[in-house]
């Protein structure tokens, strides 16, 4: 008996996963909830656990596939007796590569695309006609609008035809090549033994990343010169970005795309490509529709940060010692957009097809810089909790942002965000939404500024405040009413103790 690992649920709106890591190899003992392999999202990190105890047996897709939620990744064999399994199947396969074909011919197709997903363009064929391919070995690659797709030999033999060359749009069901029949899979198995010798003149004998090797060629590196850090020395795509923008010689120019504005050989010698990240492409992707989609305009106001400050600095060393977390400003932030959302509860609302659903909660969602892009932690019910609560999840939530180890749970169900674009020294800008959103705060830098007060002149610590909102669910004056709602709210603290 064998116990089947697949793809977890990878959260809202997420539907494919490129297998980044292996732990464990087959033929290794496993315990139940042990770690086996990492998977990496357009968003996230997700670690896939054991979910059996055993001996680990194939494994289905390697690293750099790209799999579907719920896909097979691989096996488990109940307990120790099952353990020659793999190389059971491993020593088999030659022997069964001539049975395997029969002398039909198998047609590659093009695999499920994803949710939406109707056509794909041909980027890169990794074989070419007469060569020689293993099952599941990595024939070519597709791009969608939304990933890369990785398409595996459904069997052992020879490429016998390619049906969609580069360049190809393809869609949904259509056929990309042809695997060769008996005679071409007889000969696979010796072909593909010496086969692998020969493919070590880079001094190791594994396969290393078909989206590697692309990059590889697109950039003109010598994988001689790419540190491998996948299984047993792998290189991955993520190593090979790492070589190109390391200090090296300039690879020779290409000829610049149409696309862009003509340079010379000189610039282009001083120019690097790097691929977007899958995170950066959602980030892009997600931001554009938002413009496309909301209505949306941006409202201003200031807020005199005086008595936020005075209370801030009177209370914080008692704060941090009875709660053992700093008071910073985003807590004051937080209560006051969620004194304000009560008053106007349109801006903590979304559109649903033709229905607007408004929310009895506050799901604060709060933007976060990390050195792969921005993340948007959520802080639930934060409405119902106090300031030190508040502080600690903001604390909590900022340090597993940077560190990367942010659950799709914890990203998702926000109602309203604050983004505070004042840690990074902006003094006005206008937020885009986080769809299905309706608002968003921007938060600014604090700097004094000579006010008029009582008929004086005085220097107060001022801030901007930005309220970018979808217009089709909230008014112009249900968004200013609650940027004044949070105006006074940080210009007189104590309204909130009350509820004013």
């Amino acid at each position: 008996m064998s116990t089947e690992v697949r793809v977890p649920t990878l959260g809202e709106s997420v539907t494919e996963a490129t297998v980044a890591t292996w732990f464990k190899k087959p033929g290794d003992a496993v315990a139940v909830d042990e770690m086996l392999c990492e998977l990496e999202t357009d968003k996230v990190t997700v670690e896939v656990p054991a979910p059996a105890a055993g001996t680990m047996g194939e494994i289905v897709a390697e690293e750099g596939a790209t799999v579907g939620v719920d896909a097979l990744l691989a096996t488990i064999a109940d307990g120790a007796s099952d353990s020659a399994a793999p190389a059971a199947k491993a020593e088999a396969a030659p022997a069964a590569a001539p049975a395997d074909s029969g002398g039909e011919a198998v047609d590659v197709m093009v695999p499920t695309l994803g949710e939406s997903v109707t056509e794909a363009t041909v980027s890169t064929w990794f074989k070419k006609v007469g060569d020689t391919v293993a099952q599941d070995e990595m024939l070519c690659e597709l791009e969608t609008d939304k990933v890369s797709v990785e398409v595996p030999s459904p069997a052992a033999g020879v490429l016998s035809e390619i049906v969609a060359e580069e360049g190809t749009t393809v869609d949904a069901s259509a056929k990309l090549a042809v695997i060769g029949g008996a005679t071409a899979s007889a000969s696979s198995a010796p072909a593909a033994a010496e086969a692998a010798p020969a493919a070590a003149t880079s001094g190791k004998d594994v396969e290393d990343a078909p989206s590697a090797k692309k990059l590889m060629a697109e950039k003109g590196i010598d994988p001689a010169s790419v540190k491998g850090t996948g299984r047993d020395g792998r290189i991955m795509k993520e190593d090979v970005q790492k070589a190109a923008s390391a200090p090296a010689a300039a690879p020779a120019p290409a000829a610049a795309p149409s696309a862009r504005t003509p340079v010379t050989a000189d610039d282009a010698s001083r120019e690097e490509r790097v691929k977007m990240t899958r995170l950066r492409q959602t980030i892009a992707r997600r931001l554009k529709d938002s413009q496309n989609t909301a209505a949306m305009l941006t409202t201003y106001n200031e807020v005199d940060m005086t008595e936020v400050m005075a209370l801030r600095n009177e209370y914080k060393e008692l704060f941090l010692k009875k709660h053992g977390v700093k008071l910073g400003f985003m807590s004051f932030f937080t209560k006051a957009c969620c004194h304000a959302l009560k008053e106007v509860p349109e801006v903590n609302a979304e559109i649903d097809g033709t229905d607007i659903v408004y929310k009895n909660y506050v799901h604060m969602g709060i933007a976060a810089g990390t050195p792969t892009g921005l993340v948007v932690p959520v802080i639930r019910d934060a409405d119902s909790m106090s300031f030190a609560d508040i502080e600690k999840a903001i604390a909590e939530k900022g340090a597993r942002a940077r560190d990367g180890k942010l659950s799709m749970a914890e990203m998702q169900g926000g109602s309203f965000t604050i983004s505070n674009g004042g840690v990074y020294g902006s003094l006005m800008s206008s937020p885009i939404l986080n769809p299905p959103q309706s608002g968003i705060l921007g938060m600014h830098k604090i700097q004094e500024r000579p006010m008029a007060i009582n008929g004086e002149v005085v220097i107060r610590p001022m801030m901007y405040l930005a309220l970018s909102y979808d217009h089709r669910i909230v008014d112009g004056k249900g968004a200013v009413t609650f940027l004044v709602r949070v105006k006074e709210a940080l210009e007189d603290p104590r309204r909130l103790l009350m509820d004013l």
